[in-house]
């Protein structure tokens, strides 16, 4: 019996202390997104990009087994910040990344420099939000960087004239600014700059005042999720038929919802980071997976951003050996780079931002689909206000 009762004592003992070690062996990476309310679709893209990577790559890094510990913010500030916390204090995640939107990313640059772990931002594209926390490394973008080729292009292209319309918050405002600046070096006119507050889905009376400014072309930023509106009501005020060109970002022609969108996308040039039909091998086997697990859902530039983390992060941990000290791994992941789907891409070192190759695409029929198709390349573009120091 007391030998019985002492090989029980030993079991517990040896699991008790067996539990640490388990936990060493595995790193852990928290993916806060908002999975509902408004902004799930964004959460849906992100998570299918990273377990995408997880489908491809394995899941194993640096000699340690990597888990994937998802949370939904439902878009809401003090929820990201709470779930960050809880995260960092009771789950014990060794990496934290998503953030829909800046505010989310915002919110929690405080826990980061508390904790002292490194946040990877899959889709908030404020130039502002990297200042914030030397914890913080980008794999979306920052909003000026797809602004400024359009400019370019478009003088290029004798689009001399021109009416900004912008979504006012803070990625609008950035890249208004970004084409703006470009734009005006080119030798552009900005005609006038209408900001369109964020919570009205109402563009009517903002198109109207770009039709009767009578310029070449309007420029566009609007957030993925409204793109389709807005396309519905630009082709419903005859701009295209008043022979205005719509030039834009690639928001507003999101891979995601772009089939939805119809004829009036159709010859939409936008400048992005991102297209599904992106010609090279990491891209086609990307998209495959994305279908093949997502109920052939088409994955957009969120869901790049999404697969690219996890890249970061895979990297980072067997550049440090599998050691999970937070500063550690910023400093292995400064001044990496490697072939994205979108590309070959890098991450700037002093100001842990993103340098990638920006597309010009025009919205094109393909075999019966809507896609975003490249026709020239500006390499190597990083956000003009950050400069490389």
């Amino acid at each position: 019996m007391i030998t019985k009762r002492l090989f029980i004592v030993s079991t517990i003992v040896s699991m008790v202390l067996a539990v640490p070690a388990l936990a060493e062996d595995t790193v852990k990476i928290g993916l806060i997104l908002p999975m509902t309310g408004p902004f799930a679709s964004t959460g849906r893209q992100v998570e299918a990009g990273a377990r995408a990577y997880m489908a491809l790559h394995g899941d194993k890094a640096g000699g340690k087994k990597i888990e994937l510990v998802l949370r939904d913010d439902a878009g809401t500030a003090d929820q990201t910040r709470r779930i960050a916390q809880e995260l960092v204090v009771n789950d014990g995640v060794n990496i934290l990344a998503g953030f829909g939107l800046t505010p989310l990313a915002m919110s929690v640059a405080p826990v980061l420099n508390q904790a002292k772990i490194p946040a990877i931002i899959t889709s908030a594209t404020t130039s502002a939000i990297m200042k914030q926390s030397p914890y913080f490394v980008r794999t979306s973008m920052a909003g000026p960087q797809s602004a400024v080729p359009v400019a370019t292009w478009a003088v290029q292209n004798n689009l001399k004239r021109v009416v900004t319309l912008v979504s006012d918050y803070g990625p609008g405002i950035d890249i208004e600014k970004g084409f703006t600046d470009q734009f005006k070096k080119e030798g552009g006119e900005i005609v006038e700059a209408v900001r369109v507050p964020l919570a009205n889905p109402d563009f009517a009376p903002f198109l109207q005042r770009v039709r009767d400014a009578k310029p070449d072309a309007v420029f566009a930023f609007v957030p993925s999720g409204v793109g389709s509106s807005f396309m519905k009501q630009f082709a419903d005020r005859g701009l295209t038929d008043a022979g205005i060109k719509l030039i834009a970002t690639g928001d507003v022609t999101d891979d995601d919802l772009l089939n939805g969108m119809g004829k009036p996308a159709l010859g939409v040039i936008t400048g992005h980071f991102y297209s599904a039909s992106h010609d090279s091998p990491e891209n086609a086997a990307y998209v495959a997976q994305v279908r093949k697990a997502n109920k052939n859902m088409r994955p957009n530039f969120m869901s790049v951003g999404g697969y690219d983390a996890m890249h970061l992060a895979y990297a980072a941990i067997d550049k440090t050996g599998g050691d999970t000290d937070g500063t550690k791994l910023i400093e292995a992941m400064k001044g990496m780079q490697w072939m994205s789907p979108r590309g070959p891409i890098t991450i700037d070192p002093v100001t842990h931002d993103i340098v990638q190759d920006i597309y010009m695409r025009e919205v094109k029929d393909v075999g019966g689909e809507l896609y975003n198709v490249e026709f020239a390349t500006f390499p190597k573009v990083r956000d003009p206000n950050t400069p490389a120091q």
